[in-house]
């Protein structure tokens, strides 16, 4: 059975987005943490290659899953949790006053945009799990004599 093209395509641009968005970090820390709205150089700008590496491995995770994304759902999974728990720490920081505010941009831009077609691309992988499923017949029952 085929896969639509839809997840696919919206994998490769998440692909594609967290490859060029991982290089410009690690290429470019002081730059890319004051386009986050730090006012501030980083005191440690290796902790925020470290993160744009992360992003980038999750670059190459989503173009894997692109061509296969029902089979390789757990990278998707992982992701989508990656992408929701971030954005909780972040709320945390920026409440307690260690994180501004202006870095909710790449929150969105990171992380929000991406809940939806993630959650959708995931429904899809289990309802055709559910189909198949229940398109091979059950055996278990079955006793030989």
């Amino acid at each position: 059975m085929t896969t639509p093209k839809k997840p696919s395509r919206i994998l490769l641009l998440a692909a594609v987005y967290n490859l060029l968005w991982g290089a410009v970090v690690v290429l470019l820390p002081e730059r890319s943490f004051q386009w986050a709205g730090f006012d501030e150089p980083a005191l440690y700008p290796q902790l925020w290659q470290c993160i744009g590496m992360i992003v980038g491995v999750y670059g190459i995770g989503y173009g894997i899953a692109a061509y296969d994304y029902v089979r390789h759902w757990p990278i998707i999974l992982v992701g989508l949790l990656g992408k929701i728990f971030g954005p909780i720490g972040f709320l945390q920081a920026a409440l307690a006053g260690d994180l501004p505010w202006t870095m909710f941009r790449c929150i969105v831009f990171n992380d929000l945009i991406w809940w939806i077609p993630f959650s959708v691309i995931l429904w899809r992988c289990y309802q055709q799990s559910a189909e198949n499923s229940s398109a091979v017949p059950d055996h278990s029952t079955s006793v030989k004599k």
